[in-house]
């Protein structure tokens, strides 16, 4: 497994909110929904993310495309100065600044929204509506904004994303989920392969000789029943050196990045399986369905069952029902 790998395997779109917005100025959206990331990329005209508390514009031209990590808000504009007229809340909720739903005024085509349907600036929008489809460890990998541009690496997916994005067949939701995680996973590998970039202090590890090596059994292997003692033997260190050398490049010691990591799994198994709490307890390392749960809700905040009888909304202000998307669409249908 090589570094980016550990970084990359975490996107899971389950029910992204994905949509083309076509404006013509003068335009602007404010974006408070508080979704962990959106990636959005313009594919005619240009546009400006602003960032919130005073940061610099980021201008977009055709095929750029950029990064937003939440909670923050942030606004998307035809110029840095256009007043917001359309406020985006928590599940894509839309309404004017005052209130007013705006879902069905704007409504264009499917999943098209905007203020003209030949418009000037054309932008994708791919909007990961839950936590825990993208890991905590890719999120605090990230900085609150990042841009890439065009390139010819994520110029295909582009196309791609957006031919589909305006089909309704079988199955077009996970094609969707799919090509987001696609893009976000191309765009994430650009922006870490550019001269001078700053990757986090667990991804350089993955590239020490020892910790490096300790990091893939862990990945690879989760279940086993490691000890600090075994892993260092099996990396051919001491145990106090490995723990010292692995803290110190990580962040956390070995024992702690293995129950994150075991647990990780298990909240992909829960979600993505019908396998019994005990089975997934066992497939990650855990003697008892009681020691996991208790592991679990520890670092979750809810029991396995909890975590799969309902998806996490914490960060969202609205109960599911309530929620529509800027294209009328009502979330619950989004949610699985």
């Amino acid at each position: 497994m090589d570094a980016l790998a550990g970084l990359l395997d975490g996107p899971r779109a389950r029910g992204a909110f994905l949509l083309r917005m076509v404006m013509d100025p003068p335009w602007a959206v404010r974006v408070e929904d508080r979704a962990p990331i959106c990636l959005m990329s313009v594919r005619r005209g240009t546009a400006f993310v602003v960032p919130s508390g005073g940061g610099e514009p980021v201008r977009l031209g055709p095929g750029d495309i950029a990064v937003v990590r939440g909670p923050d808000p942030y606004t998307v504009a035809d110029a840095p100065g256009t007043t917001p007229h359309a406020l985006v809340g928590p599940g894509g909720v839309c309404t004017t600044l005052h209130g007013r739903p705006l879902s069905q005024d704007m409504v264009l085509n499917v999943r098209t929204w905007g203020n003209a349907a030949d418009g000037a600036t054309a932008v994708l929008v791919g909007t990961y509506l839950l936590d825990g489809e993208i890991s905590s460890r890719l999120l605090d990998a990230v900085p609150p904004l990042l841009t890439v541009p065009a390139d010819a690496r994520t110029r295909p997916l582009l196309d791609l994303l957006d031919a589909e994005i305006a089909q309704e067949e079988p199955g077009q939701r996970v094609v969707l989920d799919r090509l987001l995680d696609l893009l976000l996973i191309a765009v994430l590998r650009a922006w870490f392969a550019r001269p001078g970039a700053d990757a986090p202090s667990w991804y350089r590890a993955m590239g020490d000789p020892v910790v490096g090596a300790a990091l893939r059994l862990l990945r690879n292997d989760p279940a086993h029943p490691w000890t600090v003692a075994s892993l260092a033997a099996r990396v051919g260190v001491s145990r106090a050196g490995l723990a010292r050398r692995f803290t110190g490049l990580v962040g956390e010691p070995p024992m702690a990045y293995l129950t994150g990591r075991r647990l990780a799994v298990a909240a992909d198994l829960l979600r993505e399986s019908d396998a019994t709490v005990e089975a997934v307890a066992r497939k990650v390392g855990y003697s008892t369905p009681f020691a996991f749960s208790a592991a679990f809700k520890r670092v979750r905040g809810v029991s396995p069952q909890e975590y799969r009888g309902s998806p996490p909304e914490d960060h969202l202000d609205l109960p599911v029902r309530q929620r529509r998307l800027p294209d009328g669409r009502p979330l619950e249908k989004l949610v699985p």
